[in-house]
């Protein structure tokens, strides 16, 4: 069985099948900030899906970051590095992509696990 979440016409913003929650790709909702404020708001949405799933970001699997642009990764990665919580680290990936929106900075997409 599938479970969806704040199901659109076009997305789910998450998705649970067999023990494994997917996300859909996670933008801020405030793009005036820099790269920091934006990450700390994607990450916080994370959060609160993971929440919301019955999981947390120490279940994290994989997480794939776009960034609208590499001078970002830096700050970027001082806001996920406070985040990430020691010896929880996912698996990543992070590039360089054109996104949806020109204000936006970052999207993030994250699988994770369901605790046992």
């Amino acid at each position: 069985m599938v479970q969806r979440f704040d199901v659109g016409p076009r997305l789910s913003e998450m998705a649970i099948h067999k023990g494994v929650v997917y996300l859909a790709g996670q933008v801020p909702d405030d793009a005036s900030q820099d790269i920091r404020g934006q990450t700390a708001q994607v990450l916080g949405m994370i959060d609160r899906l993971l929440e919301r799933a019955g999981t947390d970001k120490r279940h994290l699997l994989m997480v794939q970051i776009f960034l609208a642009d590499l001078a970002d990764f830096d700050g970027m990665n001082e806001v996920w590095d406070a985040w990430v919580p020691a010896g929880h680290a996912p698996a990543r990936a992070t590039v360089q992509a054109r996104l949806a929106r020109p204000e936006w900075r970052i999207e993030v997409v994250a699988t994770a696990a369901l605790p046992d």
